[in-house]
C-alpha cells in the first residue's frame, strides 16, 4: 500500500471546487473525471455501482465485446463496491466517489470522514468471515492507498486499476 498520492481535491484546480452537483462530470476535463456526492444518501453501494457502470458505458468499457474489457469493468465495479462498503461499515459512510480515467488506468477515490485506515486482513484466511474487502482491492488493483485530509477530519481511500487493452 502506498500513501504518497495527493488528496483528490489537491489536483482539481481552483475552479473545480465543491460546486459539482451529484453525478456531474467536471467541465475542465470532459469525460475523464466524474464525481458523485454520497453524503446522507440511502442505497449508497448500488448507487455508486450504477454511477460507475454508466461512466464505464460512456467510456466504452461496457457493453464489452471483448472478454478483457468485460473483466476489467467487473473488477472496477467490485472495487467500487468494496471501497464504498468499507466506508459505510468503518468510517461513518462515504461522502464522495470520484472516478478518474486516462488511457492507461482508472483511479477510484472514496472520500469519508473516518479516522481509521483500511488494511487487508493479515494473514488472509479464506474461511474467516468479514474483513476481506481490502484483500480483494489489493489483489485487483495496480496500487491503492490512503491520504489523510489536512483541513478537516477524514481521508480519501484510492485505488487504481489498469484500463482494458
Amino acid at each position: 500500500m502506498s500513501t504518497t498520492r495527493p488528496f483528490a481535491a489537491d489536483d482539481r484546480g481552483p475552479d473545480a471546487g465543491d460546486g459539482a452537483q451529484q453525478g456531474e462530470t467536471e467541465a475542465r476535463e470532459p469525460e475523464t473525471v466524474r464525481r458523485l456526492q454520497l453524503s446522507g444518501e440511502s442505497g449508497i453501494v448500488p448507487r455508486a455501482r450504477d454511477f460507475t457502470r454508466q461512466a464505464l458505458r460512456d467510456w466504452g468499457w461496457l457493453p464489452a465485446a471483448s472478454a478483457d474489457r468485460r473483466a476489467a469493468a467487473e473488477d472496477v465495479l467490485l472495487v467500487v463496491s468494496e471501497l464504498v462498503t468499507n466506508a459505510c461499515l468503518h468510517a461513518g459512510g462515504p461522502e464522495e466517489l470520484l472516478l478518474r480515467r486516462d488511457g492507461k488506468s482508472l483511479r477510484l477515490e472514496v472520500v469519508d470522514g473516518g479516522a481509521g485506515e483500511p488494511a487487508p486482513r493479515t494473514p488472509h484466511r479464506a474461511g474467516r468471515p468479514g474483513g476481506h474487502g481490502m484483500f480483494i482491492v489489493q489483489r485487483l488493483c495496480l496500487d491503492w492507498g490512503v491520504v489523510r485530509r489536512t483541513d478537516q477530519p477524514g481521508k480519501t481511500v484510492w485505488a487504481e486499476l489498469a484500463a482494458p487493452s
